[in-house]
């Protein structure tokens, strides 16, 4: 499982808006799969683990239904910096963070369903065989809300940069 760890991770921390929670459902995964580990038979131990990560998730979002929690003081929903890249200049930065931000708030704008196939094949470059696996669901199902999604970001896009244009 060692080496499908930062795959875990990234898939957490984009279904979930903070690397606590990501944090909280990978460790929840892990645990799970070890618990579980003589149930992988000959499977690709990445999917495997990703479908748990997946199901870690949806399993603290029932439970954060039951039971909502407020922030606590102080607490912000800012970007992780490990998450982002270092650009050559200040201003290059500054402008590649706000498109980080854009583009993660349109992503979690994107249905759930969505959002996560567009991740499985775009952040972690699996087959559509692979995310089939993952998620449950057929090939076809795998293609359609991947280009269901990509449009619609494409779209969201389009609307941000045409209000980024109309500012300047």
């Amino acid at each position: 499982m060692l080496p499908h760890l930062d795959a875990a991770y990234r898939l957490a921390r984009w279904l979930t808006d903070s690397a606590a929670d990501a944090d909280d459902i990978v460790q929840a995964a892990i645990l799970r799969a070890f618990r579980g580990f003589d149930a992988l038979r000959g499977e690709d131990a990445r999917a495997w683990l990703l479908v748990i990560v997946r199901n870690c998730h949806r399993s603290a979002l029932r439970h954060e239904q039951r039971r909502p929690a407020e922030p606590l003081p102080g607490e912000s929903n800012v970007q992780d910096p490990s998450l982002t890249a270092n650009a050559p200049g200040p201003e290059e930065q500054a402008v590649a963070a706000d498109e980080r931000r854009a583009l993660a708030a349109l992503m979690r704008e994107l249905p759930e369903e969505q959002r996560e196939v567009l991740i499985l094949k775009d952040i972690e470059d699996m087959s559509y065989r692979e995310i089939a696996s993952v998620i449950g669901v057929p090939i076809g199902t795998v293609m359609s809300r991947l280009a269901r999604a990509r449009a619609a970001l494409r779209r969201q896009w389009s609307n941000v940069e045409a209000k980024s244009h109309a500012l300047r």
